[in-house]
């Protein structure tokens, strides 16, 4: 392994731990999922900016209006995905929401033949189907307290909304091969910052540990974790990206256990399993990349 693949994936394993704590803070911050949405864009902006800055990254003419449109356009998709997954932790746990999310290739498969007319291979259809067979399982391991049923349910609904903005994202994302990826993240939380300003609660009783949790979030899972993934992608190959992006879901399940307790059963485990064997599927067998980065990589997504 020569030094660059080596840093890349150290990079991208660092990218990808910070990306499945994340459940973590956004429920320990005790706030309302505006606000965790609404602090980590804004924090992260302030991040992204400095980057983007000693990068040369702010120069006029970095950006066409077609591209800025379409960067804004996937800024809004990206902020409905972390609204809808964030919500989503407190409905059916972080290791159930983080499963049925990663139905996000699939999701833009379907996308891709829509709207770019992309074929659907056996192949694909054969994954496709093996993560829809997931899905049922985990559905049907239904909690059997008062009221779990409904809240449970609720958040697989969440999850797979999640999924399907980020996929929207993803699709966006094709069109701006070129583009500078910070840039790119840093027009996305900008995007963010203002469309949740008008809905944010600044009256909610926030302890300094809570703003500690806010602040992590913005900060480490949003502008840090960005430089890392993004640095990553310039230097691994788009193998080594797809296998090195499932420690995110991996990492995400052992911290719900670890900090949380939750224990899935066997008919969840079982199709937590069978989705991120789909998934891994469809990345890295699949014929072609399902959700490349500006940069031209495919680019997981927390």
């Amino acid at each position: 392994m020569n030094a660059e693949i080596k840093r890349g994936s150290l990079e991208m394993i660092a990218a990808m731990l910070i990306s499945g704590s994340i459940g973590w803070f956004v429920l320990m911050s005790g706030q309302p999922v505006i606000n965790v949405v609404f602090w980590r864009c804004a924090i992260g902006a302030l991040v992204l900016l400095a980057v983007c800055a000693a990068l040369g990254q702010l120069r006029p003419g970095m950006l066409t209006r077609a591209t800025l449109l379409l960067a804004i356009a996937g800024g809004v998709a990206l902020v409905l995905n972390w609204l809808l997954l964030f919500a989503a932790y407190s409905y059916a746990s972080i290791s159930i929401a983080t499963a049925v999310y990663n139905t996000q290739p699939f999701m833009l498969v379907g996308l891709g033949a829509l709207f770019l007319g992309e074929k659907l291979t056996a192949r694909k259809l054969l994954w496709l189907a093996l993560a829809f067979a997931g899905v049922l399982m985990v559905v049907l391991a239904q909690p059997r307290q008062a009221g779990g049923q409904h809240n449970y349910l609720v958040g697989i609904g969440l999850s797979l909304g999640a999924a399907f903005f980020y996929a929207l994202m993803a699709l966006a994302a094709k069109r701006l091969k070129g583009t500078p990826p910070h840039l790119i993240a840093l027009i996305q939380v900008t995007v963010g910052t203002v469309m949740l300003l008008p809905l944010v609660n600044f009256h909610a009783p926030t302890s300094t540990g809570q703003w500690g949790m806010l602040v992590t979030v913005g900060v480490l899972h949003t502008g840090l974790m960005y430089v890392l993934m993004y640095g990553a992608l310039q230097k691994l190959p788009t193998n080594l990206i797809g296998s090195l992006s499932f420690i995110y879901p991996i990492a995400a399940m052992l911290v719900d256990r670890l900090a949380f307790g939750h224990r899935l059963v066997a008919l969840q485990l079982a199709g937590a399993a069978i989705i991120l064997l789909a998934a891994a599927g469809m990345n890295l067998l699949g014929e072609r990349r399902l959700a490349p980065t500006p940069g031209g990589k495919q680019a997981p997504e927390q």
